[in-house]
C-alpha cells in the first residue's frame, strides 16, 4: 500500500529491532522501547504493517530470539498456525491504526517527505522529521582545519563527516598544535575543536569558532597532570581516568571515538537538533552550561563532563538562581568535576557520620572538614568555605560565597557579627542557662558535647544590644580548643538557635580533630544553610523542633528578620560580584578576564560576597 501523494511516509527508525513474543511484539529504539501484549494477531498485523514501514518480516527475531524465516506476505508463522489476516477488513485496518499511533506515541517513528530521497540513516535515528536536518546539512558546508590535514585525528575526523553525507573543504592552518582539529559548519557558524593525547583527549561543546579554540586551549590545560584539575590546593591530580602519562597506547579506537564524537556534535549543531551530550538528561551535567567529551585510554573510558570554567560573558543572562538543596549539590558536583572542576568535591570518605555529620575537601589551607546535622548539609558548608578560602587569597577583607544571594548574605552577616562582637564586645548581659537549655535541639547536642564526648566545655549566651539576635560561644576552660579556649560561636535570632549551633560546632570541631586529616581547616555549619535544606520539604505535623527538618524550618521562618537586625548591627550591605564590572580584588574591570573561580562560581548560580568593612 503506498502513501498517499504528498503526504509523509511513515518509516520505522533506522535501528529499532522488533522481536516477535508469543502473544505479542516488543519494539526498542535508542530514546524508546514499547511491549505490545494481549492479542494473538499481534504478530500477523505486525507483518501487515511492516510492509508499510517499509521493513520486512525478515529483521524480527523470534520468542527465542533467532531470526525469524521468511513467510509470504500476509502470512504468520505456520507453526504457530494463525489465518492470513485480510488488509481490506476494516477491523484489521484499525487495529493497524491502533498499532501506529503506539509506535507513535513511543518515538519509534519518522516522518520522511512522499517522492523524495531518504535522508541518511543517522538522521532518521535521531529526528521526528530527518528531512528539515537534512536540509540544514546540505548548506552547512563543513570546514576542517588542522596544522597536519593529513594526521590521524584529522583523516578520522573528515571521514566521519564524509560517511554523514557531508563531506568537509580542508585546509592547513599550521597556528594550530599538531594534537588539535578544529571542524566549522553552518551560517551562522559553529564549532568544534577536538584534541587527541597520548593519555586520551577531549571535544569541545559547539561554539563560536573563536570561543571554541579557547575553550580547546582553556580545557588542555586544565587536563594537564602538572596543572591539576578539580582541586583548588594546588595539588596534583592524577590522569583522567587513571592513566599513566607518556605510557603508550593504542591510539586507533579512542581516535575514532574521539572524532565521531565531533562530527556528531558540530552536524548536530548545524541541523538544529539536541546537542548529544543530552545535559537535560544527564544528573551530573547543568542544563545552561556547555558540556565536554572527556576520554582517556586506559581504562577506555568517554564521558560528557561539565565545563564551568569558561571565560564569563557579561551578555549571558544570569544563571537561575539554586532553589534546594539538592539543586546545590548538584552545581557544586560541576564545580568539583574531578576532570574540569575549579573546586575539590567534599565528601564524607572515612569520616564518622554519627552523633554529626562531617565532610572532607582539599583547599588552598590543606585539608578542610565541614560538621554539620547530615551529610548533605556538611558537603554544602564544605564546598562554600573551601572556595571562600580560595577567593580570600587575592581579596581584601572578607569573602562570602552562598548557593545564591540570600544564602550568602546569611554567611555573611554572621561573619561581620561575629566580628563585630569579637572587638568592640557590643553583645549585653549573658543570659541563665535556662533561656535555651530546655530548647530539645540545644539540650541534644550539649548533651552530646559535655556527656558523649565528655568535654569539659562551658556555653555563654548574650543577647545583642537593641536587637534580636544573640551570640553563643563555647569554650573549653583549658584552652585546648584554640586561641582564648573558643571552640565554637553562633549568631542566630534564637538564644536556642545559637546555642544549639555553637554546640553542634564544638562537637564537628572535636570530630574533625579526632578522625580528620592531620591539620584539617574546621567549617561550622550555620542557620544560613537552613533555607536552602528544607525549600520544597514540608515537616510532618506531628514533629517539633527535636527533629532536624522542623527545626531548620523554624530557622529558615526567623532567617530574614535576623539578617535585617544584623545589618543594622554591622552597618554590612555588600553587593554581589558581576563579571564585566569591578573586580572585588579593586584590580579594576574582572568580566571574562577575571579569576576561573569567580567565573565558575556565577556560572553555577553562586553568589559572591567580598570586601566589606575590611579584615574585621
Amino acid at each position: 500500500m503506498t502513501a498517499a501523494a504528498g503526504r509523509p511516509r511513515l518509516r520505522l527508525r533506522p535501528g529499532v529491532a522488533v522481536t516477535r513474543l508469543r502473544d505479542g511484539l516488543h519494539l526498542r529504539g535508542r530514546d524508546g522501547s514499547v511491549t505490545l501484549e494481549g492479542s494473538k494477531a499481534l504478530p500477523a498485523l505486525w507483518e501487515l504493517l511492516s510492509e508499510r514501514l517499509g521493513q520486512g518480516p525478515d529483521g524480527v527475531t523470534g520468542a527465542e530470539g533467532e531470526a525469524s524465516e521468511a513467510s509470504e506476505a500476509g502470512y504468520v508463522d505456520p507453526g504457530i498456525g494463525r489465518a492470513r489476516l485480510d488488509p481490506a477488513d476494516p477491523r484489521v485496518e484499525a487495529a493497524l491504526a491502533a498499532l501506529t499511533a503506539q509506535l507513535h506515541a513511543h518515538d519509534l517513528l519518522a516522518e520522511y517527505p512522499a517522492a523524495a530521497a531518504e535522508p541518511p540513516a543517522w538522521l532518521g535515528a535521531s529526528v521526528h522529521r530527518p528531512a528539515r536536518a537534512a536540509a540544514a546539512l546540505a548548506a552547512a558546508r563543513p570546514v576542517v582545519a588542522a596544522a597536519d590535514p593529513g594526521g590521524p585525528l584529522a583523516t578520522a575526523l573528515i571521514g566521519a563527516l564524509g560517511r554523514a553525507g557531508t563531506p568537509p573543504r580542508v585546509y592547513r592552518d599550521t597556528g594550530l598544535p599538531s594534537d588539535r582539529v578544529v571542524a566549522v559548519a553552518g551560517t551562522p557558524p559553529v564549532a568544534v575543536a577536538v584534541v587527541r593525547t597520548d593519555d586520551g583527549g577531549f571535544v569541545t561543546a559547539p561554539a563560536e569558532p573563536e570561543r571554541a579554540r579557547t575553550d580547546a586551549e582553556s580545557i588542555a590545560v586544565r587536563l594537564r597532570p602538572d596543572t591539576g584539575s578539580g582541586s583548588a590546593d594546588g595539588g596534583s591530580v592524577p590522569v583522567p581516568g587513571g592513566a599513566t602519562a607518556g605510557a603508550p597506547a593504542d591510539t586507533t579506537a579512542l581516535t575514532a571515538l574521539l572524532a565521531g564524537a565531533a562530527a556528531q556534535r558540530l552536524l548536530c549543531s548545524a541541523a538544529g537538533l539536541p546537542d548529544p551530550a543530552g545535559r537535560e538528561e544527564d544528573p551530573e551535567l547543568l542544563p545552561d552550561r556547555p558540556a565536554v567529551l572527556v576520554a582517556v585510554a586506559r581504562p577506555p573510558h568517554a564521558s560528557y563532563r561539565p565545563w564551568v570554567t569558561g571565560p564569563a560573558d557579561p551578555a549571558a543572562p544570569a544563571p537561575a538562581p539554586v532553589g534546594n538543596l539538592a539543586e546545590a549539590l548538584r552545581r557544586i558536583g560541576a564545580l568539583a568535576d574531578p576532570y574540569l572542576g575549579v573546586l575539590d568535591a567534599p565528601r564524607p570518605g572515612d569520616l564518622p557520620q554519627l552523633p554529626a555529620a562531617l565532610a572532607v575537601c582539599g583547599s588552598v589551607a590543606g585539608p578542610l572538614v565541614a560538621g554539620a546535622p547530615r551529610t548533605d548539609l556538611a558537603r554544602l558548608s564544605a564546598a562554600c568555605r573551601a572556595a571562600e578560602l580560595h577567593l580570600g587569597e587575592g581579596l581584601p577583607g572578607p569573602v562570602a560565597v552562598g548557593a545564591g544571594p540570600g544564602h550568602a548574605l546569611g554567611r555573611a552577616l554572621r561573619r561581620a557579627a561575629l566580628a563585630a562582637a569579637g572587638s568592640s564586645g557590643r553583645p549585653g548581659h549573658v543570659l541563665g542557662e535556662e533561656e535555651w537549655r530546655e530548647h530539645p535541639q540545644a539540650r541534644h547536642w550539649w548533651t552530646v558535647l559535655t556527656r558523649h564526648l565528655e568535654l569539659p566545655m562551658e556555653m555563654t549566651v548574650r543577647r545583642f544590644t537593641a536587637e534580636r539576635a544573640y551570640l553563643a560561644v563555647v569554650r573549653d576552660p583549658a584552652g585546648r580548643a584554640g586561641t582564648a579556649g573558643v571552640a565554637a560561636r553562633a549568631v542566630e535570632a534564637t538564644a536556642a538557635d545559637a546555642a544549639a549551633l555553637a554546640a553542634l560546632g564544638a562537637v564537628t570541631r572535636a570530630m574533625a580533630a579526632e578522625h580528620g586529616p592531620a591539620g584539617a581547616v574546621h567549617a561550622a555549619f550555620s542557620g544560613a544553610e537552613a533555607p536552602l535544606a528544607v525549600a520544597g520539604v514540608e515537616p510532618a505535623a506531628w514533629t517539633d523542633e527535636g527533629w532536624t527538618d522542623r527545626w531548620l524550618a523554624g530557622i529558615t521562618r526567623r532567617e530574614p528578620e535576623l539578617c535585617a537586625a544584623l545589618a543594622r548591627l554591622t552597618g554590612v550591605h555588600p553587593e554581589p560580584w558581576q563579571p564585566g564590572g569591578a573586580d572585588p580584588a579593586g584590580r579594576g574591570a574582572a568580566g571574562s578576564a577575571g579569576p576561573p573561580v569567580l567565573a565558575a562560581l556565577r556560572a553555577c548560580g553562586f553568589t559572591v560576597l567580598a570586601g566589606w568593612g575590611g579584615a574585621r
